[in-house]
């Protein structure tokens, strides 16, 4: 699988390519997984007609969030992608929205209609608005989604023993230091080392490179496990920090209709102008701009 950049599009990839894997081994315990604690159906996605593009192997277009929630707090969609799923070309378009992007906000709450982050329509409104802001946004429908919270992080890397990094520079982040070079985390050490990025000059992309990495050493272990229990360790984080609208019945269908095109990753990072606007700092993007990200995910891009 190519570098995805993004710790939301690499535990997706797992759920919706991987279900058949998971499968094999624990079938009934990674159904009930998913259908009883992951499943969450929402009312901005005409999920009967969703349901008939996968029956017909059609393009699907999949909204992937990364939440950093805390107790108490909904927080908001920290990393934003699209992914459009192309089995016709067996291919996979990734797109990601950066967080200060500005636009309008859709949905139906008191904040919809007005201009604001695109980040903002999660913690106004949750997934609905979301997934109402982003197309919008794109002038397009989605048919899945998967929200990612950030937080799970620590529990997914106690659950294979902690991952192995190689690290770039030396920084320290949350009171902890990491050196320069090849160093093994646990799950706290995991989750400070993926968010630091005021201290990178490469900022943003920085930080989303030490997150694919984190996650790309997850999958690493757990594809290593033949145990029982460490699988079913690993479908329990998932269960408490991943919620998505596709069953398990759906993600077996796509594991099979779908896997080419999830192995076969093409990946775009949105850019814009950076505006100061009473104060607030946005991402301005232009009309050309997300008129090319949308020929990203449309059927004969």
């Amino acid at each position: 699988m190519k570098k995805l950049g993004k710790i939301t599009a690499i535990v997706a990839i797992l759920l919706f390519f991987g279900a058949g894997t998971y499968a094999g081994y624990v079938y009934s315990q990674a159904e009930t997984t998913v259908n009883s604690n992951m499943h969450s159906p929402v009312t901005s996605i005409d999920h009967e007609e969703t349901k008939k593009k996968v029956e017909d192997k059609e393009t699907i277009n999949i909204l992937l969030m990364g939440v950093d929630e805390r107790e108490g707090d909904r927080g908001r969609s920290d990393t934003l992608l699209v992914a459009s799923v192309q089995p016709s070309k067996e291919k996979t378009n990734m797109i990601s929205i950066p967080r200060d992007t500005r636009t309008v906000l859709g949905g139906n709450e008191p904040e919809s209609g007005r201009m604001d982050k695109i980040n903002h329509a999660y913690a106004f409104g949750g997934v609905d608005m979301a997934v109402d802001t982003v197309e919008t946004f794109m002038d397009m429908e989605l048919d899945y989604y998967v929200r990612i919270n950030m937080e799970g992080l620590v529990e997914l890397v106690d659950a294979v023993n902690g991952v192995t990094v190689t690290n770039d520079r030396a920084f320290t982040q949350g009171g902890i230091e990491f050196p320069e070079g090849e160093i093994d985390l646990s799950g706290n050490e995991a989750l400070e080392y993926a968010r630091m990025r005021k201290n990178d000059p490469n900022g943003d992309l920085g930080r989303n490179e030490r997150q694919r990495e984190v996650i790309k050493g997850v999958v690493d272990k757990a594809a290593s496990f033949s145990s029982v229990s460490k699988i079913q360790g690993i479908l329990d984080v998932l269960g408490g920090n991943v919620t998505t609208n596709a069953d398990f019945d759906t993600m077996k269908m796509l594991f099979q209709d779908y896997r080419k095109s999830g192995q076969n990753i093409d990946t775009y990072q949105m850019k814009g102008s950076g505006v100061t606007i009473d104060g607030i700092y946005y991402m301005q993007m232009p009309d050309e701009e997300i008129a090319k990200a949308k020929s990203l995910i449309t059927p004969d891009s």
